[in-house]
């Protein structure tokens, strides 16, 4: 039996999976510690303290210049290593610099901006950006669905554990209900071909594999836009069919706005931000959107009013 002790960011690859933590936190997690203890020169964190966690956030901010989001990150990620897998009490003593917050109005398209966008896509890339338009899913949202999520009959999505682990359900629009059920049969033949050669699994969340054996072969469970490649697992070495990159649908995404020329500085997160915005537009409850984005505080959905006849579009310029 081998008893050797685990190295230190396998204790926290294990407890990650153990807090059932998404893999991009966990990667997410994983780097900033691995950051953090190259920046003091390989010392184990057990021998540093508040003192070294406020000197590499210092850092960030003075040195990096990172965002106030990305320090926070870090901070998450090194206090998670300390409480969760070290056992050690560290509380930052907030005597490191922090990052300046700055407020960032979204960017919006116009509904004619969007379809001049959507007219140079094509494919998955162009299907996942209509679906982020037309049911405001963020982008890994939308490449993690899978087959059983899309209700033709409801006309509905199901957005499985979201932002904050939380189910949503949202509108599948009308015009793409033929698309999908075209990717589904696409999908479907490959799923088979997989099966053929002895693949055809997919990842399963939680304990589900263990529960249900088989589940991961079967049809409702396989992901709607499929990756191009069946990869090996990073948990447990089986090779499994994961998603397409939300990376892949980014780049296209950039490539299309500026085919497009569209001046704005266009991700995808911008057909969500249309979409709350556009639906506050037509008229809809605010607290409607709030919920189809799946926003825990109002407040965070109030932020798309600034695009509606309010502020700068309700006074007239004096040199007009």
């Amino acid at each position: 039996m081998d008893t050797k002790p685990k190295k230190l960011l396998e204790q926290v690859s294990d407890k990650i999976r153990l807090k059932q933590y998404s893999y991009k936190t966990g990667q997410s997690y994983i780097n900033w510690i691995k950051r953090y203890i190259l920046f003091h020169e390989k010392k184990h964190p057990a021998e540093m303290g508040a003192r070294e966690l406020e000197s590499f956030l210092t850092h960030l901010a003075v040195d990096k210049k990172v965002a106030a989001s990305t320090q926070n990150q870090a901070l998450s990620a090194i206090l998670f290593l300390y409480r969760e897998v070290l056992k050690l009490p560290l509380e930052p003593g907030n005597q490191f610099v922090g990052a300046q917050r700055t407020k960032v109005l979204p960017v919006v398209l116009t509904k004619t901006e969007v379809q001049q966008i959507l007219a140079c896509l094509s494919g998955t890339a162009k299907l996942a950006a209509q679906l982020m338009y037309g049911s405001g899913l963020r982008v890994n949202e939308v490449v993690s669905l899978r087959v059983k999520d899309l209700d033709f009959e409801q006309r509905q999505v199901v957005v499985r554990a979201g932002k904050a682990a939380q189910d949503r359900l949202s509108m599948l629009p009308e015009t793409l209900i033929a698309p999908l059920q075209q990717q589904l049969a696409r999908v479907e033949t490959l799923h088979q071909q997989d099966l053929q050669h002895g693949y055809g699994r997919v990842y399963l969340p939680n304990a589900l594999a263990r529960k249900y054996p088989n589940a991961e072969l079967e049809w409702i469970w396989q992901y709607v836009f499929p990756s191009t490649k069946i990869s090996k697992n990073w948990e447990d070495g089986v090779m499994r069919r994961h998603y397409t990159s939300p990376a892949t649908v980014q780049k296209a995404v950039s490539q299309a706005a500026r085919a497009a020329k569209i001046p704005k500085r266009v991700t995808p997160h911008a057909f969500r931000h249309s979409f709350a915005t556009h639906l506050l537009e037509a008229g809809y409850d605010i607290r409607t959107v709030q919920e189809l984005l799946g926003h825990k505080n109002v407040q965070t959905t109030m932020i798309y009013t600034h695009g509606l006849n309010k502020g700068p579009k309700a006074v007239r310029s004096p040199l007009d």
